[in-house]
């Protein structure tokens, strides 16, 4: 008995390992060895390729494709129609499965409704990318990101609120009262 749930319109194909309490929604095809951590929500008409890694309590919206080469760590967040790529100059006429470059999403990033992740790049921990953004490089822990390409345009807390830093340094999430300090353009958090 399997300890997650499929919706049985969907498709789990060989080889995959699924974490319980995991829910995977209508029309949803995971592809071959792909490991999925516990909790996490995979929604409508969403593609797992073969090999793809997530972790635990990963949210995936709907028709999202998550292409081979892809790791999200625990805690990502997946927005609306969001695209990864896997390959920089993709042909129709030409097969580059062996070019297949690896993004990374760190743990507890989020990105927003229909962004772009460019193969080949990493999100860092809890970054926060807005919707409709294409990103084209790699993104530091806890910036805040936006426009096509994408830039960053400040700094986030782990639950997602803008922080704003002082003459030295520090910043406290509005919402819970956590410390953050910024040094040498890093944000880190004060434990």
């Amino acid at each position: 008995m399997n300890n997650y749930f499929k919706h049985e319109s969907s498709y789990i194909d060989n080889g995959c390992q699924i974490g319980e309490g995991t829910k995977i929604w209508h029309f949803s095809h995971i592809m071959s060895n792909c490991i999925i951590g516990k909790n996490c929500n995979i929604g409508q008409n969403v593609v797992i390729s073969p090999d793809v890694r997530l972790g635990d309590n990963v949210k995936i919206q709907n028709n999202v494709s998550v292409y081979t080469g892809v790791i999200c760590e625990d805690d990502v967040f997946l927005g609306p129609s969001m695209v990864f790529t896997n390959v920089i100059n993709p042909r129709s006429h030409i097969s580059r499965k062996n070019e297949y470059k690896q993004t990374i999403v760190r743990k507890g990033a989020s990105i927003g409704a229909n962004a772009t992740i460019v193969c080949g790049n990493e999100i860092g921990e809890y970054a926060l990318i807005g919707a409709g953004s294409v990103v084209t490089k790699n993104v530091k822990p806890y910036a805040l990101m936006v426009g096509n390409p994408a830039r960053q345009i400040g700094w986030v807390s782990e639950n997602g609120q803008k922080l704003e830093f002082d003459e030295n340094g520090i910043a406290i999430c509005p919402e819970t009262k956590q410390s953050y300090h910024l040094e040498n353009n890093i944000v880190k958090k004060i434990v």
